[in-house]
């Protein structure tokens, strides 16, 4: 018969970092050893995976050194493992890499399937569940799941459980004012998947936009923008509704003809910030990713 190792509960009582606290504690196990530990997925605090030797630690919080290897870290270039625990994984996904197949017998890779494939690489009957989507060609912060009862409910409950969502844009000239609120109706054409914009309500759903400038050339501008309604496409039809469309948007924008080659040969949006109250612990997690390079390159040449 095979025994399983032993996992082992450490409490912290005071504020320090997890390298020195787990060298006071462990005996005779020296830096690479921790970090072994560490790299092996086998150290959690307070029920989440941690890899970090210098995540810094609270009082009360309880550091697990499991007994066995976690499961295989992620690794895919257009896939990058922001945060995991027993109830949600969050990426940060990368432009060009659709959220969900567009058709069930769809052999194309996604965010799904290279999720999937990971969390039943620990376990052949863990599965995966989407709680929302980025467009394709939209980068940034995605949520997923590990029940289909928290999916049911994050997504029954997605704007009151969502407490911050932040985007940023490269747009088309210089809006009239430096901060705005957005306000429209949308409505999607299903048959060639284009989402309309009315100023009225003309019994579309209602959108609503906040943005600000952050920064600005002659020609572009760099906006920070708050989404208080989720819906598709809604940045970039907005955007577009006041004549100042995401760079590269070839759907609400315009053609690609012309354009200079110092610009970013993509879709300039991005899911910068996602905070949101986990259910589960009733706690706020917070996520942020930098502003992608190639937006900020333009202002610098």
């Amino acid at each position: 018969m095979v025994h399983k190792k032993q996992d082992t509960e450490f409490h912290v009582n005071a504020e320090e970092e997890l390298m020195p606290f787990l060298l006071a504690r462990m005996g005779g196990k020296t830096r690479t050893g921790i970090k072994s530990f560490l790299s092996h997925r086998q150290v959690k605090l307070n029920g989440t995976i941690v890899t970090r030797h210098d995540t810094l630690l609270h009082v009360g919080d309880t550091v697990i050194l499991s007994g066995t290897k976690g499961n295989i870290e992620l690794r895919h270039p257009k896939l990058r493992l922001v945060y995991e625990d027993d109830h949600f994984i969050i990426v940060e996904k990368s432009r060009g890499l659709l959220t969900v197949p567009v058709r069930q017998d769809s052999k194309e890779t996604t965010a799904y399937s290279i999720l999937k494939a990971y969390v039943r690489r620990q376990h052949p009957r863990n599965n995966i569940y989407v709680v929302h989507r980025l467009d394709r060609e939209t980068s940034g912060l995605l949520v997923f799941v590990k029940t289909q009862q928290l999916q049911e409910y994050m997504r029954t409950y997605w704007r009151q459980i969502v407490t911050t969502r932040t985007y940023v844009a490269l747009v088309e000239g210089i809006p009239e004012k430096d901060e705005d609120t957005i306000t429209t109706w949308l409505t999607e054409d299903k048959r060639n998947a284009v989402v309309y914009s009315s100023p009225v309500d003309d019994g579309g759903d209602i959108a609503i936009t906040h943005y600000k400038i952050v920064k600005h050339s002659d020609e572009l501008s760099l906006l920070e923008l708050h989404l208080e309604t989720g819906r598709t496409n809604q940045i970039r039809v907005h955007m577009a509704s006041i004549g100042h469309p995401v760079v590269g948007d070839r759907k609400y924008g315009h053609a690609a003809e012309g354009q200079s080659p110092s610009r970013p040969d993509r879709l300039c949006l991005h899911a910068r910030v996602l905070e949101f109250i986990n259910p589960v612990t009733e706690q706020t997690l917070h996520f942020e990713t930098p502003v992608p390079r190639d937006f900020l390159r333009v202002f610098h040449q």
